[in-house]
């Protein structure tokens, strides 16, 4: 557990300013509540979302540090570490259970009926067994279903205007995620119909990415939805550098970082709801009684740097679609 004990780097102001305080004050302040709030990202690549879910949570009245109290969890895409970073903010006695991807909310949902949760998920909370139903959730769990997994195949539709004539076209996954075959049907049905050849490539560890694309002749690289590959952004963008392919990724980070293009969720809107909820919650709301929000905000992002540096040239007509351009 190594991997998120000694990774705080979030709450390390917090705990100066409780020590700057003089003892007889401290001992005048109420207790602050504490939100328990567990990733299965990296703190790393964490921060985005974080951020957002800040600006929610400050919309709401509460500022961490002031009169809320964060404790932070993250299991660097190893999924098997969540059921023990659940229990153990169970344990703390949290007063509502913050998750941002769906294996954290499940490991959450499975640690308590009594805490409430507010979670971020890929998938239909429904479907998955999170909330009873989206406009009445019931028990202790409400949040935010994001479109992840879904989004396959228009990234391939997309990525095909800069590759029109791609012989085959790789798409890496990570076969250990729990949607990984789901993913792989959706993109062969979206690539039969376009008459696109698809390499599907397994990655399941650090090693096995670098792996995956030696001595394969593709025209370009999709990156499947995984916490593993989000982790592993870095690499990810270096894999397609070094062998000159144009990449398609997942969230807009992956682009601002060096990586050609991604399409997604607008993830500032959704994990800022996740925050306004969090304060609903904290200020006496039930969950049961929040419906599920659905993020229904997408964007499109180009990294015209990088597009230059593979030679490629992005048409006027795709450039329009894109909703941000990086240049």
């Amino acid at each position: 557990m190594t991997a998120f004990i000694g990774r705080r780097e979030f709450i390390t102001l917090l705990g100066g300013a409780a020590a700057a305080w003089p003892l007889a004050a401290r001992a005048q302040q109420p207790a602050m509540p504490v939100i328990g709030y567990f990733s299965g990202r990296s703190p790393e690549a964490e921060a985005p979302i974080l951020a957002a879910f800040r600006r929610g949570l400050e919309e709401t009245g509460y500022l961490a540090g002031q009169n809320i109290a964060i404790e932070f969890r993250f299991s660097d895409g190893r999924d098997d570490q969540l059921p023990a970073l659940a229990a153990e903010l169970v344990r703390r006695r949290v007063a509502v259970l913050v998750t941002t991807d769906r294996p954290s909310a499940l490991a959450a949902k499975a640690a308590t009926a009594t805490i409430p949760i507010v979670f971020a998920s890929g998938l239909d909370a429904v479907e998955i067994g999170l909330v009873a139903s989206l406009n009445r959730p019931g028990g202790n769990a409400t949040g935010v279903n994001i479109f992840t997994t879904e989004l396959g195949p228009k990234r391939l539709e997309l990525l095909r205007q800069v590759v029109p004539n791609a012989g085959t076209i790789a798409f890496l996954v990570n076969p250990n995620t729990a949607t990984a075959g789901r993913q792989v049907n959706e993109l062969q049905t979206a690539a039969a119909a376009l008459g696109q050849q698809i390499l599907v490539l397994n990655a399941g560890s650090e090693k096995e990415i670098d792996a995956t694309i030696v001595e394969r002749r593709v025209a370009a690289v999709l990156y499947a939805a995984s916490l593993l590959f989000q982790v592993r952004q870095e690499q990810l963008i270096a894999l397609a550098a070094r062998h000159s392919i144009p990449a398609m990724y997942e969230w807009r980070e992956f682009v601002t970082a060096g990586g050609l293009m991604s399409y997604s969720t607008n993830r500032a809107e959704a994990f800022r709801q996740v925050g306004i909820y969090t304060g609903r919650v904290l200020n006496g709301a039930n969950p049961a009684h929040l419906p599920v929000m659905q993020s229904i905000r997408f964007e499109f992002v180009i990294n015209l740097k990088t597009a230059k540096a593979l030679g490629i040239q992005i048409s006027g007509d795709l450039l329009s679609l894109a909703d941000e351009v990086i240049e």
